[in-house]
């Protein structure tokens, strides 16, 4: 059984102690890729190092988190669409809005976020979607921009049965990480009605670790768990979430090689 991790800083210093093992452990689980979101302007060295270190393994988004949205934003992406123009990226992430940390930030990361909406449709490359307490703002926003050459994943979706079904309505998919393993996670009551179609899986390593390893260090060696406990929900085969979730993954990456 193999797996794609969709969503993982495993570049993050929290990995720095141990980053080889915890990349063994990775291989030995089965996941065969990892696709890491870039958060800012000092992440993205941090990144390339580990695409360079575990070529074929980690590969590497561009783009710049809501919560890294300041002052100096218009500054940042500049240099971030250099690097674009430098060299290959897998997608354009992590993106999007957040209104968890900050309510008052709001317009400026929408402008941050048409922004790089518009380098993904330049570069034909998919988006990743961080949305955290703002799914609504973002689906509208992602509704407006698009015209049919957007593709993306809403990642660490939470959201209700009628928030899925908009997202997928818009041609996107759902990244489903640790909180499914949750006890109150709701995603028990919106997975059974959309089935694994539109799904992708996910860590968000080293945040958001399934049971039985919440309240950890999360790692992208973790994703059987969230595969096998969507598969239960299903009541299918770990090994056909695996499949399907894969296929999606590749297919929405366009399996680029970096």
């Amino acid at each position: 059984m193999s797996l794609i991790d969709t969503h993982a800083h495993i570049y993050s210093s929290k990995f720095d102690a141990d980053r080889d093992l915890v990349v063994e452990d990775v291989i030995n689980a089965g996941v065969t890729k990892i696709f890491m979101p870039n958060v800012d302007v000092d992440s993205i060295d941090r990144m390339l190092d580990c695409e360079s270190r575990y070529p074929g393994l980690c590969l590497p988004m561009m783009g710049l988190h809501p919560c890294e949205v300041g002052d100096d934003f218009e500054e940042q992406l500049r240099h971030m669409e250099g690097w674009l123009a430098r060299r290959p990226f897998a997608g354009i992430g992590e993106i999007g809005t957040d209104l968890y940390w900050d309510k008052t930030n709001l317009q400026r990361q929408i402008q941050a976020l048409d922004i790089q909406i518009s380098w993904a449709k330049s570069l034909d490359l998919p988006i990743v979607l961080h949305c955290r307490e703002s799914i609504d703002i973002t689906i509208d926003t992602i509704s407006k921009a698009q015209d049919g050459n957007l593709r993306g994943i809403f990642h660490c979706f939470t959201g209700t049965l009628e928030q899925a079904k908009k997202i997928i309505d818009l041609g996107f998919l759902l990244g489903i990480g640790g909180v499914v393993t949750f006890k109150n996670g709701g995603l028990d009551q919106v997975i059974p009605y959309i089935g694994t179609d539109a799904l992708v899986l996910e860590t968000d390593a080293p945040y958001l670790a399934p049971v039985p390893h919440r309240g950890k260090r999360n790692s992208p060696a973790f994703l059987p768990f969230v595969a096998e406990k969507v598969a239960e929900i299903l009541q299918v085969k770990t090994e056909e979430v695996a499949k399907v979730t894969s296929y999606n993954a590749l297919g929405l990456f366009k399996e680029i090689e970096l």
